[in-house]
Parts: structure tokens; C-alpha cells; sequence
């Protein structure tokens, strides 16, 4: 070989090496380090109606943002059964053997305090789909869970304005016998004992019961002006009907755990008029271009309906939406500091969750602390009514 082609040899494979050279940062980009997000819902047992809807909203979510910042999104999604015991089993699965990021669930107050105490032992951020007590979720260092879901004294205080409105001066309550139904009572006594409207009963039921006859005849028999109930999704709707069946013509409240299609259509005329608070989404289209949540609101409903070729009709799916928001605009600064997949990351991406500042979401606008798991005001409700069917914005 002469001189001359051995040195334009080299010159190519200078040019080579050069080339894979400058191509090598493009390759560790697109080989960044995935971000893993653990999803656990209720897709069966008695919390399916609303379980199957979170489910539906994440994969909205998925499709609207699946990477942050070059680093692609891997999503395990398990199904809990609607059973806090296998909400626990999950997350441990999740963070133990799947090393995920984030944890994010699920369909039910039970189930989601199971796993926040998961994920405060194991030091893995939790968003919260469903609402949680004020305590749970904090360990030594802090918060490790905060909670998408209106808290229900926010709600509640505005079921509370709509009674004094209508001269309500006596309550029935029904609730279920669990956490949640819990949350609602506290949250009614701290509101409507103060304004004169007194609580005749605290009845309670279980999610998986068929029937509520023995707990709506001793409300009946109280002659209360109204009923207020703590019940969700399916399981919702057995008060209305019980009441309704035996005759009782006041107003029945409830809560923002309600709206649902499957309550609508299990309870039929009976929960016809019925008043709720709920995140603004629900009504988007009715509100005014001045609410901040419309514009995300729209653009989340079209992102619903181009994964699951269906329109949303439900509130449950939407809190699954922010909570992935409330995570990409977090993930996006923890990235600044370290990679995922580490316990580092973690941490950074738990503080970057609680630094959240008026972040627009379909149900309000987010602005977490250290010390306060719960991120909304009172952007985040409005009131609404049933009618044929269809929930219309009060006012």
C-alpha cells in the first residue's frame, strides 16, 4: 500500500472516530435512564366503578406526556382488587422488586393510607388518587404522600353553604363504615354544627352491602330536613334509593365521590336533584374562559378520548390526570439534580412534588408544602346539580 493511500486511510478513520465521537452524547441521550412509575387502582371488587375510571385516566395521562426531559416513562400497572391488603402486597411488589420511582394509587381511602405507609417506610413519593387524612404519609423526614383529591372539609363547606341557602336546620347522615366515611362526618360536624344545622344520625354501611333498610328507617324515623351522605361511586347510590323508597321527599346531598356514570345509572330517579361539590372539570364546557382549569380541562377530556375512544363522564379519572401532571413538572427539576433509579432521586423528586407552585390541573391549581399534603383552594369546587341525567354547573 504507498504512503499516499495509507495516510488518507487514517484521515478516514480520524473522521470515524471523530463522528462516533460527537454522535456518542446524542446515544446517552436517547439511552437515558427510564423514570418508573408504579400505578395500582381497583380495576375489580366493590371500588371497580371508580377504580376502572383511574385506570382509564392514567392511560390518558400516558398518552398526553410519556417522557420528561429525554427520559422515557416506563408505567407497571396492578390491580388491587379494591382490597387495602393487596393495595399493601402491591406497592411493596412495586417498590421491591420493580424499583420504581413513584408510587401512584388508588381507588379508596383504605387502600391509599396502606400505601402511603408503604411508601413512607420504603422513602418512595406517593401521589395520592384518593383523599388522605392530614397525618398519613409523614415520616421522620417529612411527607412521603401528598393527595390529588379535594379534602373533604373544602368540599364539605360548601354542601354546608347550599343547606343555610335552603333552611336546612336538622341532618341525617349516612356514610361508609371505613375511612372515608370518616373524613366526611369530621368534616360535617366542623362545618354544620357551627352554623346551627344539627346532625340527628351517623349511620354507617360497608362498600360490599346490598342493602342499607335498617340505617335509612332509623333516619326516616329522626325526621331530619335533609340527608347528608358519605358513600362513593356504585355503592353511592343505596342510600338515595333506600330513602327514596320509604317515602322521604328532602333533600339528599353528597360529595364529590359521587360523580360517577355508574351512580347515575344504578340510582336512577332516585338521586335525580342530587347536590355535590366536585372539581371544575366536570363541568368545563360550562365554565366561564376565565376559569384557569377550562383550557387543561378541554385539552385532557380530548386526550381521554383519543386513548380510551370514549368521552370522560366521570370525576375519577381527571385526579389520575393531575397527579401525572403534578409528577411531570416535578420529575422535570429533580432531573436537574440527579438520574432515576436511585434513592437520590427519590428524595429529590418527593421535595420537587412539595415545592409545587400554582400548577393548573383539570380539578384547581396546585401549590403543595412540606407541611401540607394537600394542594388545592377553593378554585378547586364548585357545585352541581343532576338533571336528566347529566350534571349542570349551580350558579
Amino acid at each position: 500500500m504507498s504512503r499516499q493511500m495509507i495516510s488518507r486511510r487514517n484521515v478516514l478513520l480520524g473522521s470515524a472516530a471523530l463522528s462516533t465521537f460527537v454522535a456518542a452524547p446524542a446515544i446517552l441521550r436517547a439511552q437515558a435512564a427510564d423514570i418508573s412509575v408504579g400505578f395500582v387502582t381497583g380495576e375489580t371488587g366493590p371500588g371497580a366503578s371508580i377504580g376502572v375510571p383511574y385506570a382509564r385516566g392514567i392511560a390518558a395521562a400516558m398518552g398526553y406526556v410519556d417522557n420528561v426531559a429525554g427520559h422515557k416513562i416506563r408505567l407497571i400497572k396492578m390491580d388491587d382488587a379494591s382490597d387495602p391488603s393487596a393495595s399493601t402486597r402491591n406497592a411493596r411488589k412495586l417498590v421491591e422488586e420493580e424499583k420504581v420511582d413513584l408510587l401512584i394509587g388508588t381507588s379508596g381511602v383504605p387502600g391509599t393510607a396502606a400505601m402511603a405507609a408503604v411508601a413512607t417506610e420504603q422513602k418512595v413519593p406517593l401521589i395520592a388518587i384518593s383523599p388522605l387524612p392530614p397525618t398519613v404519609g409523614r415520616g421522620d423526614g417529612g411527607y412521603w404522600a401528598l393527595s390529588i383529591p379535594q379534602p373533604p372539609p373544602l368540599m364539605v363547606a360548601a354542601v354546608v353553604e347550599q343547606m343555610q341557602k335552603a333552611g336546612v336546620k336538622s341532618l341525617g347522615y349516612i356514610g361508609f363504615s371505613d375511612a372515608w366515611g370518616d373524613l366526611v362526618y369530621d368534616a360535617l360536624t366542623k362545618t354544620a354544627t357551627p352554623v346551627g344545622i344539627k346532625i340527628l344520625t351517623n349511620e354507617r354501611y360497608a362498600r360490599a352491602d346490598t342493602s342499607v333498610t335498617a340505617q335509612t328507617l332509623k333516619i326516616i324515623a329522626a325526621q331530619p330536613d335533609a340527608v347528608m351522605t358519605g358513600g362513593s361511586g356504585t355503592p353511592g347510590a343505596l342510600p338515595f334509593l333506600a330513602l327514596r323508597e320509604r317515602g322521604f321527599r328532602g333533600p339528599i346531598y353528597g360529595t364529590h365521590a359521587l360523580i360517577n356514570p355508574d351512580f347515575i345509572r344504578i340510582g336512577g330517579a332516585a338521586v335525580e336533584g342530587v347536590l355535590a361539590p366536585t372539581g371544575p372539570v366536570i363541568v368545563a364546557e360550562q365554565l366561564p374562559d376565565s376559569n384557569p382549569v377550562k383550557k387543561i380541562g378541554l385539552e385532557f377530556r380530548a386526550a381521554y378520548l383519543k386513548v380510551n375512544n370514549a368521552p370522560t363522564t366521570d370525576a375519577f379519572s381527571a385526579y389520575s390526570f393531575d397527579g401525572w401532571l403534578v409528577f411531570v413538572d416535578a420529575a422535570k427539576r429533580a432531573l436537574a439534580s440527579t438520574p432515576p433509579g436511585t434513592p437520590a432521586f427519590r428524595e429529590a423528586l418527593r421535595d420537587a412534588m412539595f415545592g409545587t407552585k400554582d400548577l393548573v390541573g383539570t380539578h384547581g391549581v396546585y401549590s403543595f408544602a412540606p407541611n401540607n399534603n394537600s394542594g388545592v383552594d377553593e378554585r378547586a369546587r364548585v357545585i352541581v346539580t343532576l338533571e336528566k341525567g347529566q350534571w349542570k354547573l349551580l350558579g
